[in-house]
């Protein structure tokens, strides 16, 4: 940062405004000489200070609003021992201690976080000099009419009285009178005198003190009035004597309190610049910007580092809103338009707002608006030619971008107006992209307005830099002042120049020229522009997919997770049953066993044993059957899960075998033998499941890693649709018949995606595909792939 910077950006503007809202001239100097802070730390605890005095302020009424006086000059002279100030001099001393307590009680109300607590309470308490000041001098700052003046003043009041006495006699008689050129008395040198004719000189004794330049008159005191003169003039200096004596001793009572004092001073002239920065923001009614992606050497969080919001520029009353965002990872902005577009301005709105959030002021920004804390703010702006310098337009752009690009460093914004201007285009352009190589090189935050189209490329093919324009309304040829992020923007000078004057004839020449010259790019523009708005809704949409469909995979886990409950909880309970069963069943087996060996087998023992095995067989059937019954209540969960799927046709050359991969009702499971009740049905593991199934609904598909939409893909193999149909190096009738073919063979397998492979090339393909996928009714939607899936050569097409 530096004055050069200042002054381009207006900052010293925003000061001085920020001066007029501080009640102390000496608060004003300090805003005016106050440098915005550097490190984050301390920008974010003055923002917290500023706004929470700017919150009492719309909380709280009652707010002191008096002026501070000038103090600071006479703090010395308490330093000087025999000093003793004057009688406004210790008014004023006085006036600034009063109304800094009344401050401080009131900024006392201001919560605890923002440590001003802390600073008020260290802050002397001078209340009592106030005291002893204020018995001296009045609230007119006019001396008290204490006993030890009142004496001398009646004194003096009194010899007045006899002098003015004396000297209306000389009035009183018509002789006198013929001898006085006025009837009313004059002073001389302070003392009381008459103006005598020259001719009556002496005729009134006296001491003569003046004669007039015609000669004509003479200015005499007479001797009566003589001593009247004496008497008062003592009586003033014994006076002047003892204000002076009482003014000694209240200077020896303020230079006890000197240290005190000029802590107070110290501490009130800092409070009362964040109170006038709380007054401005309240005046402006501006935001704090919060802190945003924090340092811009530190990119771990992602977040964009520059985030404005509405921003207007303070210092223009018509100001339109800017909106400038860079995305994640961008640190380079290059903003393209045309002339009279706003580029200029913009450049500017975001510096100046820089400098005041350093400086802790809210910003005319809306909510959502945040800044990093930059370490330095470099600015090249507007025409630097000197001729007293022999410095040219260029050169003198080249001496100031030299100089930010020796100081910029990763934690700085730079802003460059019209790069590369003021020399041949094509070398300008070429110097252009070398500064922004060595700036991007440093990570430094830059932002960059130019006309040269080749830098439009440059911001398409370098990593962390983007496009920007300044919106045009083509229909009007008015420019909107909007900044439109990710495209580049027309000059639009034809057009401005016959919209100001310039004759027809000249433009249209001027256009055969350009015809002539170079391609025309606008119509790229106006495609790119078309695209990105196109890509707006496409990212609208895919955003509102992805939400539903992570919505609809949660509830899919979460009946997954309660299948798995369930089955965790039959097996346990089937495992509890089987133990009791045949733990009961081994008992009782032992038991007859026992009494076989021990006696003779009877007819009634034998009969015992046939009871214990029909027991055994019927309680093994009672338990099959409740196992059939947890296995339909399985299966029943699992179908909530994976409804089935229809049209499965089994793959050529495969079988149902124990062992084989098949699908069942949409996932991928194993044969692991035939049901032994009905020979029909199949016992397929599927997970951790084994579920008996009709052979109808097993799918064998050739034994493999399981992969997504297995079922939807293999039937879409065997009708002839893929997933990926590559449409490149056919003519444009060969790749609509394999296109509608896929979309045939797509609908029979129910396969609902899949992407066409029609590559960029000239654009005939794509141009023809997209007309094509528009008019078929069964295409419910199509876009372009992902850029790291193929990007403009590829598209995604969704079947209804």
């Amino acid at each position: 940062m530096n004055e050069r910077t200042y002054r381009l950006l207006e900052y010293g503007e925003i000061t001085g405004r920020l001066g007029r809202c501080a009640l102390s001239e000496e608060a004003a100097a300090g805003i005016r000489a106050e440098e915005p802070l550097r490190e984050a730390e301390e920008v974010e605890a003055l923002k917290l200070r500023v706004s929470l005095i700017l919150d009492l302020m719309k909380r709280e009424a009652g707010e002191p609003r008096e002026r501070l006086p000038s103090v600071l000059p006479i703090l010395p002279k308490l330093a000087v021992e025999g000093a003793v100030l004057e009688i406004d001099e210790v008014y004023a001393l006085g006036i600034f201690a009063e109304r800094a307590e009344r401050l401080k009680s009131w900024l006392l109300k201001v919560p605890g976080e923002s440590g001003l607590g802390e600073t008020l309470a260290a802050l002397p308490d001078c209340s009592a000099l106030v005291q002893r000041v204020f018995q001296l001098i009045d609230r007119e700052g006019k001396l008290r009419d204490l006993a030890e003046f009142r004496a001398l003043k009646r004194r003096i009041a009194n010899l007045r009285g006899e002098r003015e006495a004396a000297v209306a006699r000389y009035s009183a008689t018509e002789e006198s009178r013929r001898m006085l050129q006025s009837s009313l008395p004059s002073q001389r040198d302070g003392r009381l005198v008459l103006a005598v004719k020259a001719n009556f000189r002496g005729r009134i004794r006296g001491i003569v003190h003046e004669v007039s330049a015609t000669g004509q008159t003479i200015f005499v005191e007479p001797e009566e009035v003589v001593e009247k003169n004496n008497s008062i003039l003592i009586e003033e200096r014994a006076l002047d004597a003892a204000i002076r004596r009482a003014l000694r001793e209240m200077t020896s009572v303020i230079a006890e309190q000197r240290e005190d004092l000029a802590a107070l001073h110290r501490g009130i002239v800092a409070l009362e610049i964040l109170r006038a920065k709380a007054r401005y923001s309240l005046e402006t009614g501006g935001n704090f910007a919060p802190a945003g992606g924090g340092a811009l050497s530190g990119e771990s969080q992602g977040e964009p580092p520059v985030v404005l919001r509405g921003a207007r520029h303070p210092l223009l009353e018509a100001a339109v809103p800017v909106d400038l965002v860079m995305g994640r990872g961008v640190r380079t902005v290059i903003v393209t338009g045309p002339n009279t577009g706003g580029k200029t301005a913009a450049l500017k709105t975001l510096g100046l707002l820089a400098l005041m959030n350093q400086n802790g002021l809210a910003l005319p920004a809306a909510e959502g608006s945040s800044l990093p804390v930059f370490d330095g703010i470099y600015a090249d702006i507007g025409d630097e030619q000197s001729l007293s310098q022999s410095l040219s337009t260029f050169s003198g752009h080249m001496v100031n971008i030299a100089a930010i690009a020796a100081a910029a460093t990763a934690n700085s914004l730079v802003l460059l107006d019209e790069l590369g201007s003021g020399t041949d285009p094509e070398e300008g352009s070429a110097i252009a992209m070398a500064i922004l190589d060595y700036l991007i090189e440093k990570k430094v935050c830059l932002v960059v307005t130019t006309h040269h189209g080749i830098l439009k490329n440059y911001g398409y093919t370098r990593e962390g830099v983007e496009n920007a324009s300044m919106e045009f309304d083509g229909r009007t040829l008015s420019p909107t002042f909007r900044i439109l992020m990710g495209i580049p923007g027309e000059s639009r000078a034809l057009d401005i120049a016959g919209r100001n004057g310039l004759p027809p004839a000249i433009v249209e020449k001027a256009r055969s020229y350009v015809a002539e010259e170079r391609a025309d790019v606008s119509a790229l523009i106006r495609g790119l522009r078309d695209k990105h708005r196109e890509l707006d809704c496409g990212q609208e949409f895919v955003r509102s997919e992805e939400l539903r469909l992570r919505e609809q995979r949660r509830k899919a886990d979460l009946r997954e997770l309660r299948l798995r409950q369930k089955e965790a909880e039959l097996k346990e309970r089937g495992l509890g049953q089987v133990g009791s069963f045949l733990s009961e069943s081994r008992r009782t087996l032992e038991n007859l066993v026992r009494e076989l060996r021990e006696g003779e087998i009877s007819r009634e023992k034998t009969l015992k044993v046939k009871e214990f095995l029909a027991g055994m067989e019927e309680a093994a059937g009672i338990f099959e059957a409740q196992l059939e019954e947890e296995k339909a209540e399985t299966t029943e969960l699992q179908d909530r899960i994976t409804p089935p799927r229809t049209a499965e046709t089994p793959a050529e050359g495969l079988r149902l075998e124990p062992g084989a991969e098949v699908l069942a009702r949409g996932r991928r499971g194993r044969i692991l033998r035939q049901d032994r009740k009905n020979g029909a049905r199949w016992i397929v593991e599927i997970g951790s499941l084994k579920l008996s199934m009709d052979a109808e609904e097993l799918v064998p598909v050739p034994a493999g890693p399981a992969r997504p939409l297995i079922a939807s893909l293999d039937l879409a193999a065997s009708s002839g649709a893929r997933p990926e149909l590559s449409l490149r190096g056919m003519r444009l009738e060969e790749a609509l018949d394999a296109l509608r073919h896929q979309i045939d063979a797509a609908v029979l397998a129910g396969l609902r995606e899949f992407a066409v492979v029609h590559g960029k090339g000239e654009g005939i393909l794509q141009k023809g595909v997209h007309e094509y996928l528009r008019s078929e009714n069964a295409v419910a939607d199509y876009y372009f792939s992902r850029p790291e899936l193929g990007g403009f050569g590829r598209t995604e097409v969704i079947l209804k």
